[in-house]
């Protein structure tokens, strides 16, 4: 059974709670529709879970039912970390109902998976990224766009959402800083190079402008495709994808690829982790962990340098 077959049955006290904890997602965590549409997913999967095993009441499961639920996850092949991800948006509809007074203990609550080791991110190295920017060479409109783009989504580590989202309101020219609103629509100053500031600049008082009065368009947004309305994230992500074929790097690009370039080259040179997770606007410094690596360059001028016999 899908999604579509359960809201059919609108009335129901799962679909009512669903409904209104996607608000409460939504409206006062300020999750993405596409974040909320994976909670949905996985929540409608349960339920489906839950009738194949002859009950659909949700608010009665115990410790047990989840313990089932996710041998039967298990069995169908899906991988830890998509079992992770399921069990979390679980733990927190139920954390939520739990909040309400709906239930009087978390199901989910006890449930802890065994971590993966941690795969260190991916990067480009500099020769790497000088071929990229070398790619975005043109004076066309969407060719000062594209640099732009670049210069931002490398020069100020932004997840793509944050990108598409920046309004030229946003931009503090005179301190070359950026206004960000990042998950759970918190605010966070990130500055932007001269490099940045340039390509920015260029972009908005020739590409940007050209492409708005072409097709009469009028918004705030800084980043435009090629009708002149905002670009989406999946519009982003399509850009870089176009730039890597042109660069002919023999590699992979998603926009956390470059917010990755941009953690890792920091703390390459020398930047604090605190500044970082400032910087990429992390709640836990865990998380900007991750990035404490070193590039092959750094391993080989340090052991050159700190090596009696290098």
């Amino acid at each position: 059974m899908n999604k579509e077959s359960f809201d059919e049955q609108e009335n129901t006290p799962s679909i009512q709670w669903f409904d209104e904890f996607s608000q409460y997602l939504i409206v006062e965590r300020g999750y993405s529709e596409k974040t909320q549409a994976a909670y949905a997913e996985d929540f409608f999967q349960f339920l489906d879970f839950l009738e194949q095993s002859g009950s659909r009441d949700f608010l009665a499961i115990d410790y047990r039912d989840v313990r089932i639920y996710l041998s039967f996850l298990n069995d169908q092949e899906y991988s830890r970390n998509s079992i992770s991800r399921k069990v979390a948006s679980l733990r927190s509809f139920y954390q939520y109902l739990l909040k309400r007074m709906v239930l009087t203990e978390n199901p989910f609550a006890y449930v802890h998976l065994k971590k993966k080791n941690q795969k260190l991110p991916r990067f480009f190295y500099e020769d790497e990224l000088q071929q990229l920017f070398d790619s975005v060479k043109g004076t066309e409109p969407l060719e000062q766009r594209n640099l732009a783009l670049l210069e931002i989504l490398y020069g100020c580590g932004l997840r793509v959402s944050e990108c598409a989202a920046i309004t030229l309101t946003s931009i503090d020219w005179e301190h070359q800083i950026l206004l960000v609103y990042g998950k759970g629509s918190k605010e966070r100053i990130v500055p932007f190079n001269e490099h940045a500031n340039k390509a920015m600049s260029h972009y908005i008082q020739n590409g940007r402008k050209e492409l708005l009065t072409q097709f009469k368009k009028e918004h705030d947004y800084l980043f435009v495709n090629h009708l002149g309305s905002p670009v989406t994230a999946t519009g982003i992500e399509y850009i870089l994808n176009q730039l890597l074929k042109r660069s002919q790097l023999d590699s992979e690009i998603h926009p956390h690829k470059l917010r990755h370039t941009f953690a890792t080259h920091l703390l390459n040179n020398g930047a604090d982790m605190r500044t970082v997770q400032e910087l990429l606007g992390h709640a836990n410094l865990s998380t900007t962990q991750i990035y404490a690596h070193v590039t092959k360059e750094s391993l080989q001028k340090n052991y050159r340098k700190f090596h009696p016999r290098a």
